[in-house]
This record gives C-alpha cells, structure tokens and sequence, in this order.
C-alpha cells in the first residue's frame, strides 16, 4: 500500500491505477472514497472484496464535470419534469454533496449497482477528486473507504483499516464536511431522500418544492437502493447509545466510559450535575457553540478517536434535527446499539 500526499505526480499515479483495474483511496469534500473504475467490473469486484460490502448495496458513481453526466446516466428515460429538476439541482448543488439517482447508462455494469436500473451519480466538491476522476479518463465509483458498516473515514490515516488491497492512499488532509453526500431519488412521482447527508434538505425544497423524507420502518436492509440505507451502518466497535440533551444530562456510568456532546451548554450542564459523583469519564463535544456545520465536520473523527480508547460504552447526545443536524443523528442511528433517550 503506497501513502502519497496530494500533488500532480500522485494524481497522476493514481489516475494510472484507476486505468490499469487497481483501487485508490482519495480525498473528497465528505469523507475519503475508495475508488474504482466504473466501468470496469472486475475492478468494482476488488472494492465489495476489500470493504467486505454486501453485492447487494449500490456504488455512487463520481463524475469529473457536468459534461460527463451521459456518461453513467441516461437522461432521456427521465419525464420532463424530471429533467428539469434534475438540471435546477445540477447548477444549484454540484459541484458539492449530493448525490442524485438517475436511470443508468448501460455501460455501466450492473455490479456498481447492486442490478438496479438507476445509478447514484456526484460532482464532488474536491479540486484533488475531479483532477483525479479527470485524469483517469473515467468515471469512478467510490463509497467510502472503510470496512463495510464501520465509521466512514476523514482523514487518509484512518484509511489504512482496509490493508495492503489498496494500490494508493492520497492523503489530502481532513474532509471539510465529514458526512457522507445526500442522496436523493428524482426518478419517481415524488423526490426523495434515500440518505440525508451533506446537503440539508432544507435547500432541496427551496428549488423543487415538497421532497420526502426516509422513514425508518420503510428502510429495507435486504434490498437498497442507495448507499447507506441499512439500519446498521457508521458503527464503531464501541457500543454507542443515543440521547436527546434533557435526557444525556442525568446520565451516570460506573465503568469507563465516554460522553459525546452535541454542544458545549449541554455539556456544562452534565458536569454541574455530577460534581457530587464518581468517576471519569472521556468528554468530547462535537460544537462548543452548537453550530452543526462543524458539529458534522467533526462527528466521524471523534467517533474514531473515541473508539480507539477502550471504554466500555459512549453515550451521545442527538443533534437538532434540523438541516445537517438530521444527517448528524442518521448516522449516530445507523451506528448505535440502541436509542435510549426521546426527541428524535
């Protein structure tokens, strides 16, 4: 496993693996992706073999430029309407975190897409990711890299889980968003959101009106059709087990164990609770201020951080669930061992 910085020559090295079948590690605005050619379905094989990921969960396919979109997608089977939202979506959002699902181009073979006949489709809002895609001559799918269902990684290092079936790691430093992108469905009656992630579904509905939210009695762990729809996903090996802040806030824990705040207030008020009792456990807080920007970019480097410590449990606190925050509390779901607390 080589480990590069990000430069013209690592690109350039790295644009050659993705030509000759190999998997490469790089930097996007989410998290780090491991990449593939997509069109190549031996190669798309390497990446379920080295995440350990189940054939039956999707690939999102990441594009160079909007120019490239007929590439992996067939336009012309979406309604007019679609069309257009499609386009409205496209000049608002892309380059940037959201991932669309769109009727496949039949060139792109149906591993990459557990066999559906759509396929998820990003522009990322990465200057090293688009070089690399466009380097590579290719369109390129990517999910996240790191063993399937464990916390998504944000930073080259925690990349190296994966082993030596990795031809390159392109270190780019520290993701800027640290969630994975939104995925949403346009090819139906209804818009909807399969994944919340990095673009707030908020914003989606100021420019195509009315888009549907995930439900979680409606998730299918059988049969996806998006990435990371699975009700166990971003899971640490520590069990994790969820609060609202009134709730977090009369916890106690015996063993060594860690608490996970969304925000500094709530926090400040655990600690004035417990002056009069034992223990030590690890504290972190995802946002001094509350602010869920930097809650978000920071939620997946904190679980990794905690999870390296050896405590028995983490307790965390939800996020308002609103904007990034709903993103924020669906992947502390899908990692958790149980949801204990209310308000969500």
């Amino acid at each position: 496993m080589k480990f590069l910085p990000v430069s013209t020559e690592s690109l350039e090295a790295a644009a050659y693996i993705l030509r000759s079948g190999g998997l490469v590690a790089f930097p996007t605005e989410t998290v780090y992706g491991l990449g593939a050619d997509a069109f190549n379905p031996e190669a798309l094989a390497k990446v379920f073999e080295v995440k350990g990921r189940p054939r039956f969960d999707p690939l999102i396919i990441h594009i160079a430029a909007i120019e490239d979109l007929e590439k992996t997608a067939n336009v012309s089977l979406l309604s007019k309407e679609a069309r257009k939202k499609l386009y409205m979506l496209a000049e608002k959002f892309w380059p940037g975190p959201l991932s669309i699902i769109l009727p496949k181009n039949e060139k792109i073979p149906g591993i990459a897409t557990a066999g559906l006949s759509t396929a998820a489709v990003r522009l990322p809002d990465h200057e090293a990711a688009r070089k690399l895609i466009s380097l590579s001559g290719t369109a390129v799918a990517a999910p996240s890299a790191n063993p399937f269902g464990s916390i998504s990684p944000t930073r080259a290092e925690h990349v190296r889980e994966l082993g030596e079936k990795v031809d390159l790691i392109l270190d780019g430093g520290s993701t800027r968003i640290g969630l994975e992108s939104t995925v949403l469905d346009i090819t139906g009656d209804c818009v909807k959101i399969l994944r919340p992630g990095g673009t707030p579904k908020e914003e989606i509905e100021k420019l195509v009106g009315a888009v549907q939210s995930p439900v979680e009695n409606e998730l299918c762990p059988q049969a996806p059709s998006s990435p990371g729809q699975l009700k166990s996903h971003y899971a640490p090996k520590t069990p994790l087990s969820l609060f609202s802040g009134e709730a977090i806030a009369g916890l106690t824990c015996e063993k060594p164990c860690a608490f996970l705040f969304f925000d500094g207030s709530t926090r400040d008020a655990w600690l004035r609770a417990q002056e009069q009792r034992h223990g030590s456990p690890v504290i972190k807080v995802l946002s001094e201020t509350g602010q869920v920007i930097q809650a978000a970019a920071r939620l997946f480097e904190t679980l990794h951080e905690l999870d390296s410590l050896g405590v028995s449990r983490i307790f965390a606190q939800l996020a308002p669930h609103e904007g990034l925050g709903q993103a924020i509390n669906d992947r502390l779901r899908r990692g958790s061992n149980d949801f204990s607390g209310t308000g969500y």
